[in-house]
This record gives structure tokens, C-alpha cells and sequence, in this order.
């Protein structure tokens, strides 16, 4: 067993109470961190005089060897290790000797798994944005490529108002950059740098904590060392920003299966975001849409176990904190995961154009339209809005359509009815003179298409 704190003990721990405490099996993804901040740590010392420049440089070269043996496969992280911080500090004192235990001055593990952590969720908050700014370019491509394709918008699921798929796909889109605009707004928070901090009353030693800080590219060093070491709030976030981002996952992954349907038919999954039955051979199931759907359940659950752990937990440390790791990293790992092929799979994915338009032709969509018509002249809406719905009565009756009235038809439930309410009610009127900002309106979704351009363009710069 390689500890790091045995000088107190008389007896070796229990080899089950060891393996109940020990984290490496989990915690050894943070290797990189660790040995960035542990590089940090050493060049700081050596700044203050703690260390040598022989034993700065020695120190540095034993850590990046251990570094690239581990990415090369040379050096395996075991459970022979307590954590991962015990892994790299012994490895390090077995290859440069004596030197090598000079690494933790300064430091507590305490202080040294915050710096991981805070590393490590900076680094996953960049990936997890580069991954949604994937998906708005293809949500952009698809609004692009589908300004005029007509469709019919729901409210309790039933067909409502006639919009553009450039329009519905547009929702989404602002969805999106909302959830860039949370990761962005966590890093802004979270990037001060806790070592320094010791266990938890900071140290004795001439620490520069804000040198420190600059080597990792924090703004600065963190001003509460009993915080700095029990603050998981940033975890939190960033848990609560990817059960965000899975909520909107999962609305559009419904969607999709909806559209997917025999009923609907709106859309078509490519072959290979599909799998089939393994009785009925005529099935094509949208299993990559069920599985999001069904695993951003998964992802609250990281969320609330964490909430959970940390509701009732005293200053400064306690051991309860390492619960904070699985589950971040698993759900860190599935949403990555459901972005990427959610990604893949709309990217692929057919519209049935002609289905849609006429899906809202048949479902009244233009219902509102007729009543409208009717107040621009001169009859109160709530009597337009009678007449409308005796047409709609009259239409289900007759298994038709609005347009497919005559105008006899319409004259029978107002006089004020001309040969120009086809016009008034086409779907493609409809949706085009709704032009105030945020309608489906071509000028205006123009506009908007306009500005994700801009948008996109200063992200990829920005990346």
C-alpha cells in the first residue's frame, strides 16, 4: 500500500477499510492536472527560494517523464496507489531519489485535489462548449437550408400555428447558446486558484500564490483557505449546466421521435443512427434519440447525489468530498457522449418536406389566419373568433381542409368573406406576414440567420 501519511501509524490499514478510502481507481483521470499543478507548485518554490534551481529542474524532469510514460503506456496507474497524487509522488521519488520528496512542501492533498479538480472542470467546460458549438453549425446549416419549408407548430402537442422548420429548429438554436453562455459564466467564476490553501489555514512557508495562479492561467489565487478547500459550488455548476443542456437534448431528442413515427413521418433517420428490430424486420427505431432522452435522468442523478453530499457537511474538508469525482465523470462522459452522436444523428437526418407542409395545412393550422382576416375588417375578434371556429367544425364534418372551402362556404358564416381570404389563409401567408422579431416571417428569420452567422463566426475565432 503506498501512503503518504504513515509516520502516525503503528498498524497497516485494513486492506478493506484501504480499498473503501482509496480513489485511484477514479481519481487517476486527473493524472495531467496533477502533475501540471504539482509543475506550477515547483516552479513556485523554487521562485521563493524553497527550492534550488537543481532541485527545481531535477524535480520538473522526473514529472514529465512520468507524464509521458503514462500517455505513452510505458507507466500503468494502479491500485497500488492510494490516489492519484500518491502515484505521481512516488513514482517521482523512485526516479530521482531523495529530491523527489521535497515535491509536497507547501501543499496538502487537501489544497492539491481542489487545484485538480478546478483543472480538470475548466478543461471539460472548453470541450463540452467546442462540442455544442458542433451542433449550433449544424443546426445552422439545417435552419439555412429550410427558410421556406413549411410545418405546423404545436402547443399541448396539437397542430396550432403554421411555422418554418428553419423557425423550429431556430428554438433549439437559442437553446444552445444559452447553455454556451452558462459554461462560459461557470469558468468566469470558478478560475481562481486554490493552492496555497494547505489543509486548510494556508501554510508557514513564503508561498506567491499569485505566481502560482498565472502559471495555471487562473486570475488570481482564491482569498479563503477554509473555502478554497471545501468549495465544490463550481462542480455544482457545472453539474447543473449539463442536466441543462441534456433537458434540451432530451426535448429535442422527443421531437424527433415523434416526428420519426409512422404517423408523423416528418423526418427520416439515417441507417446508421438507427438499429432495427430483432422480430420485425420492417422496424427502423430512433434508439440514439431514446437513449439521450432516456439518459439525461443519469445526469440529474449526478447532479442531486452531489447536492446531497455537500448539504450538510462542516468546514473545511472531510473525506465525504471525494464522493464528488464518479459521478462527475460519469455524467461528464454521457453528455459528451449524447452530444456527439445527437450531433451525427441530425446531421443526417432527411426531412419530409412536402409531408410537413401539408401536415399543417390539415390540421388548421391557418385557423387564427381566418379569424384575423376577419378583424383587419372591421368585425370584433371575439365574433371572428366564433366564425372561425364554426368553419373548423364545418371543415372536420365535411373532412376538409380550410383552403378546400368554397367561398359559398365561408360567405355562409360572414358576408365579409371575399375571393381573397385563399390568399389571406395560404400557409405561405401565413407564415410570411409574421414579421415581428422572433416570427417565422422570412424577412425577419433572415435577419436572424444573418446574426447566428456572426455569431458562429466569432465563437470559431474565440475557440
Amino acid at each position: 500500500m503506498a501512503q503518504l501519511w504513515g509516520g502516525r501509524f503503528t498498524k497497516e490499514t485494513d486492506q478493506m477499510v484501504y480499498e473503501f478510502n482509496a480513489s485511484i481507481l477514479f481519481d487517476k483521470r486527473l493524472y495531467k492536472q496533477d502533475i501540471k499543478g504539482s509543475m506550477a507548485h515547483v516552479k513556485m518554490l523554487a521562485k521563493v527560494g524553497i527550492l534550488t534551481e537543481k532541485e527545481c529542474d531535477e524535480i520538473l524532469n522526473g514529472l514529465v517523464g512520468i507524464l509521458q510514460d503514462v500517455e505513452q503506456g510505458n507507466l500503468k496507474i494502479t491500485a497500488e496507489y492510494e490516489d492519484i497524487h500518491s502515484f505521481v509522488e512516488a513514482n517521482l521519488i523512485e526516479r530521482i531519489g531523495e529530491t523527489g520528496k521535497k515535491l509536497h512542501t507547501g501543499r496538502s492533498r487537501n489544497d492539491q485535489v481542489a487545484l485538480d479538480m478546478r483543472l480538470y472542470i475548466r478543461d471539460e467546460l472548453k470541450r463540452t462548449d467546442g462540442l455544442l458549438l458542433e451542433l449550433l453549425k449544424v443546426l445552422a446549416r439545417i435552419m439555412e437550408e429550410n427558410l421556406d419549408t413549411l410545418m405546423p407548430g404545436f402547443t399541448h402537442l396539437q397542430k396550432a400555428q403554421p411555422v418554418t422548420l428553419a423557425h423550429h429548429v431556430g428554438a433549439y438554436f437559442e437553446m444552445f447558446k444559452r447553455d454556451r453562455l452558462r459554461l462560459e459564466d461557470i469558468c468566469r467564476r470558478m478560475n481562481y486558484c486554490p493552492l496555497g490553501a494547505g489543509a486548510l489555514a494556508g501554510t508557514t512557508y513564503p508561498l506567491d500564490r499569485e505566481y502560482t495562479a498565472e502559471l495555471l492561467g487562473f486570475y488570481g489565487p482564491t482569498k479563503n483557505s477554509m473555502d478554497s478547500v471545501s468549495d465544490r459550488d463550481y462542480v455544482i455548476e457545472y453539474l447543473s449546466a449539463l442536466c441543462t443542456v441534456m433537458m434540451h437534448l432530451s426535448r429535442f431528442s422527443e421531437e424527433i421521435i415523434i416526428w420519426n413515427s409512422n404517423e408523423y413521418r416528418f423526418v427520416e433517420l439515417d441507417d446508421a443512427y438507427s438499429t432495427g428490430s430483432s422480430i420485425m424486420p420492417q422496424k427502423k427505431n430512433p434508439d440514439i434519440a431514446e437513449l439521450v432522452r432516456g439518459k439525461t435522468g443519469r445526469v440529474y442523478g449526478a447532479l442531486m447525489g452531489l447536492l446531497t453530499t455537500m448539504k450538510g457537511l462542516p468546514l473545511a474538508y472531510n473525506k465525504d468530498m471525494q464522493e464528488d469525482k464518479e459521478g462527475v465523470f460519469d455524467a461528464i462522459d454521457t453528455v459528451t457522449t449524447c452530444i456527439t452522436l445527437f450531433t451525427g444523428m441530425v446531421d443526417t437526418m432527411k426531412f419530409n418536406r412536402q409531408v410537413m407542409e401539408d401536415s399543417a395545412k390539415n390540421g388548421f393550422t391557418n385557423a387564427t389566419d381566418v379569424a384575423d382576416y376577419l378583424v383587419n375588417r372591421g368585425v370584433p375578434f371575439r365574433d371572428a373568433h366564433g366564425i372561425s371556429g364554426r368553419l373548423v367544425l364545418k371543415c372536420i364534418a365535411q373532412d376538409k381542409a380550410l383552403d378546400d372551402l368554397s367561398l359559398a362556404e365561408f360567405q355562409e358564416e360572414s358576408a365579409v368573406f371575399e375571393a381573397d381570404i385563399y390568399e389571406a389563409i395560404s400557409m405561405k401567408t401565413c407564415v410570411e406576414k409574421r414579421l415581428t422579431l422572433g416570427a417565422p416571417g422570412e424577412t425577419v428569420m433572415r435577419q436572424v440567420l444573418e446574426e447566428n452567422r456572426t455569431y458562429l463566426e466569432e465563437a470559431e475565432e474565440n475557440a
